[in-house]
């Protein structure tokens, strides 16, 4: 737990967007701004988790860790991520139907990403009614929708890119240099998030010790930072002349 607050705290950072990017649509800059929010709670929440055991009940016997929710402790963790995760790739879609005129790919990463997110909302409230570790093996299902949805959903995106990035190529050299590059952060920055939602995913049904805190954790952050990664080409501003 405490590697995977460390991880979540480092790859915080989404304010960044507003240095280098100050000539987006402003509803573009207000999703970010969004998104800065709720990773700010995210982090907070994460903090305060481990605060708790390590710091408030330190000398004292171990109870903070048998259950997820004590009294200063709300578990929001799962909320938090699908309200970062979701809307970023619902934006991602949306791209992809400008760029491509076709329902087909975006459509489907819509459908994952809903899904994706009524499992992380059924996460929280099913933590909230069984916080203690010890029974979440009881709402192993929601899980499994959650972050099985998930990473589908970052997979299709990953491969909707590359096939919509490498349809836009036309022979000129500095803008094809271009698009490989943006080709190549997509399939970085896709297969981080993809890989860590199943890394929690396994390690959540298979590890007999809490070791899924450490992908679970960050994997907001990740989501964030992949948007951030290609933003030169996403942002309305840079790519109306493309």
């Amino acid at each position: 737990m405490l590697i995977g607050v460390l991880l979540n705290t480092t790859l915080y950072g989404l304010f960044i967007y507003y240095k280098r990017y100050k000539r987006d649509r402003n509803w573009f800059r207000y999703l970010a701004l969004f998104l800065l929010i709720v990773e700010t709670v995210d982090v907070v929440l994460d903090i305060n988790l481990i605060y708790e055991p390590l710091v408030s009940r330190w000398g004292t016997e171990l109870c903070a860790l048998r259950s997820a929710a004590s009294p200063d402790i709300q578990p929001g963790n799962p909320t938090a991520l699908v309200a970062i995760s979701t809307p970023i790739q619902l934006f991602v879609a949306w791209r992809i139907k400008i760029l491509t005129q076709s329902y087909v790919f975006p459509a489907l990463i819509t459908l994952l990403a809903l899904i994706s997110f009524g499992g992380g909302l059924l996460v929280t409230i099913q933590v909230s009614l069984h916080p203690d570790y010890a029974d979440f093996a009881h709402f192993r299902p929601f899980v499994i929708t959650w972050l099985a949805a998930s990473a589908v959903c970052d997979l299709v995106l990953s491969a909707a890119l590359i096939y919509t990035l490498r349809s836009r190529k036309g022979g000129a050299r500095t803008t094809d240099q271009h698009l490989d590059r943006i080709i190549r952060l997509t399939v970085q920055t896709g297969s981080i998030s993809t890989v860590a939602a199943l890394l929690d995913l396994f390690f959540f049904l298979f590890s007999p010790v809490s070791h899924n805190f450490i992908w679970d954790f960050p994997l907001s952050k990740l989501y964030s930072n992949a948007l951030l990664s290609t933003s030169g080409f996403f942002c309305p501003s840079s790519i109306a002349n493309n």
